[in-house]
């Protein structure tokens, strides 16, 4: 989209989130690669007691791996109602990646990269992501959700052994609300599932407990409003138990593998998916959707199940999403070019509804 002047590009990140380190070296990813002739760009860092700060850039230190949030506070509506600004939300987790920041750049009514309030809701709450994808007959693990009231309920035990008979012994336990893999744990049988979700409701009210599936890990980027296009395919072979969050950014030894190597026809089933549950789920602007492939699995409908969709996707140097993209040759300052895009437009389009009544009788 042709511009007559740099726009104004706001990246916000940091939050009120157990994942504000993570989005610190997000930012430093994007402003390292952001276009400079076609965007002015203002980093904020939001510490953790919320507190906006308009920060300095530190990218060109080539010992520094994220973003330091320093600088004056400011105000956040002096600083969005600037003209012609885009935001750039690089936060992830609650208070950010889940419609909060979403619901705010709305009522100020400034562009924003990636999903609208919804989308994100729906799609940052487990829970609330799980049941849309089964009304929408999507395939996805077996799973039941824990409530912080029920834990004190007499039949609490009783419930955690129904979950064990109905899901299996083995069990991966999840804050409903949480990213990154915080709070996620395995447990076997009733007493370690206890275990596992009082670890759990230290992120969130609401715990997913899911069955294990024997699967490969496949994430794909996706990116658009309304035409959608994928990124090539990837394989994360974590080298724990499963993908947790020191093999995601601590350790640093679980390998990515791009493009993962596919039957055609479950390579299909993939792209298939991940456009559903993108559609269901109501995303926009990017998502990085996770599944399960399990080409031999008795059940052909379950072949290829949805783990999760990620609205704000990580864009750390070892981040699936800006690899996926990289490797089907979308560079990261292209990646960000077209997500501005895709804000503005939306933008647009949603700017075009009528906020009076139109009277649909046939004498006005």
């Amino acid at each position: 989209m042709p511009a007559t002047s740099p726009i104004h590009l706001v990246v916000l990140f940091g939050g009120r989130s157990a994942e504000h380190d993570i989005s610190r070296v997000s930012a430093f990813n994007v402003l390292r690669s952001v276009d400079r002739d076609r965007y002015d760009v203002t980093p904020i860092g939001i510490e953790r007691d919320g507190t906006w700060r308009r920060c300095s850039d530190n990218t060109a230190n080539a010992d520094a791996t994220a973003i330091e949030i320093d600088g004056d506070a400011v105000n956040p509506f002096d600083v969005l109602k600037s003209p012609g600004t885009v935001v750039f939300p690089v936060l992830h987790g609650p208070n950010g990646e889940d419609g909060t920041m979403q619901g705010l750049l709305e009522v100020v009514g400034v562009p924003y990269v990636g999903s609208g309030v919804l989308g994100s809701a729906v799609s940052m709450d487990k829970a609330m992501a799980k049941t849309v994808l089964g009304a929408h007959q999507i395939a996805q693990p077996h799973w039941r959700s824990i409530q912080r009231y029920q834990v004190d309920q007499p039949d609490f035990d009783q419930m955690l052994d129904a979950i064990v008979d109905e899901l299996g012994e083995e069990l991966f336990v999840k804050p409903a609300n949480m990213g990154s893999s915080i709070g996620v744990s395995k447990a076997n049988g009733a007493t370690e599932l206890r275990s596992a979700i009082d670890m759990a409701l230290n992120y969130d009210d609401i715990v997913i407990i899911e069955e294990a599936v024997t699967a490969r890990e496949i994430e794909i980027a996706v990116l658009g409003n309304e035409e959608l296009s994928l990124g090539s395919i990837g394989e994360v072979r974590p080298a724990a138990d499963f993908y947790d969050y020191e093999d995601k950014y601590s350790d640093g030894v679980a390998d990515v593998v791009i493009p993962a190597v596919l039957s055609p026809a479950i390579e299909a089933a993939v792209r298939e998916t991940a456009v559903a549950a993108y559609r269901a789920l109501r995303a926009e602007g990017l998502a990085r959707v996770d599944l399960f492939v399990n080409e031999d699995h008795p059940e052909p409908s379950r072949r290829v199940m949805v783990n999760e969709i990620n609205t704000l996707p990580g864009f750390t140097q070892i981040s699936v999403y800006p690899q996926s993209w990289e490797h089907a040759g979308v560079s990261h300052s292209d990646l960000i070019d077209k997500l501005v895009d895709l804000a503005l437009q939306r933008h647009q389009r949603m700017s075009a509804h009528h906020v009076d009544v139109i009277s649909t009788r046939d004498d006005q």
